[in-house]
């Protein structure tokens, strides 16, 4: 297990109020022109462990209410790991008590991520394995490096994925395939990922961030509550019915509807003129 890391204070920049600080020890968030960029910092490989999920929840909360924040990027340190698993060390030590308890705080850290009102993309820098693929799968989109590597191994440690892997992981790649991937716990890669819609993108390592940035800032200039609406739909739909899902995209359609950003935006259309959404 990594030595413990010196608490740090992360500035979180907000042009509206001169700046956010909270105490992480293993988080750091930067925001500039709408984005923010969380980074796991626990090199070399960027394990979870139950401090990692609680200052996640932390973060995502203040982003939630930060109206500065229009979209975030989620990565991790280095060039080796996005995150390579949960910290083994400390699952070892655990009691069922124990271990009940730390996957309360993860699965409310993926839930929250999966919830924020604000589109989430992971930034896959190198390897996602286990709780890392997990973390990835609870984002909206994702961008990998060509050299990152993917694989649920728990199967082999003699448990199962714990932070949702059995679930999500089926709803993009299919029952067959997810169960390929969960019996078997192989490794595979950036291409494969690409292949079975588990990544949107595969790029140079050293184009990653700039890429996820790319993506964050053209989102960001779109309708916040828009964007919003369209999230609960998908991800509220997934889990219903055809004629709850289509009850679910009415209401969230009416409610984009209302805004003062729908009227900026057929304006603007009429206007022949580019739209400048405020998230009203």
């Amino acid at each position: 297990m990594e030595g413990k890391q010196e608490p740090v204070f992360t500035t979180m920049t907000n042009h509206e109020n001169g700046g956010l600080k909270m105490s992480l020890e293993f988080l750091t968030c930067d925001i500039e022109q709408h984005v923010a960029v969380v980074t796991i910092n626990r090199p070399p490989v960027n394990p979870l462990n139950s401090k990692v999920f609680k200052e996640l929840v932390t973060v995502f909360n203040e982003l939630e209410e930060n109206s500065q924040v229009r979209v975030i990027i989620l990565t991790g340190s280095g060039e080796k790991a996005f995150v390579a698993g949960a910290d083994i060390n400390e699952m070892a030590d655990l009691d069922l008590v124990g271990m009940m308890n730390m996957n309360r705080v993860s699965r409310e850290a993926f839930s929250k991520i999966e919830n924020a009102s604000k589109p989430v993309i992971a930034a896959i820098n190198g390897l996602a394995l286990g709780g890392g693929l997990e973390l990835a799968l609870a984002c909206d989109l994702r961008i990998c490096s060509e050299k990152a590597k993917f694989a649920f191994p728990e199967v082999g440690l003699g448990i199962i994925p714990g932070g949702g892997g059995t679930q999500r992981l089926q709803k993009i790649v299919g029952q067959g395939i997810a169960k390929e991937l969960l019996y078997f716990g192989d490794m595979f890669d950036a291409n494969r990922a690409l292949e079975l819609h588990i990544v949107n993108k595969v790029v140079p390592g050293e184009e990653l961030l700039a890429t996820a940035k790319q993506w964050a800032e053209k989102l960001a200039q779109k309708p916040p509550v828009a964007l919003r609406m369209l999230k609960i739909a998908v991800n509220a739909g997934s889990n219903a019915d055809l004629e709850t899902g289509l009850t679910l995209e009415a209401s969230s359609f009416a409610n984009a509807f209302s805004t003062e950003d729908r009227k900026e935006g057929l304006k603007a259309f009429v206007e022949k003129r580019k739209p400048v959404y405020v998230g009203k």
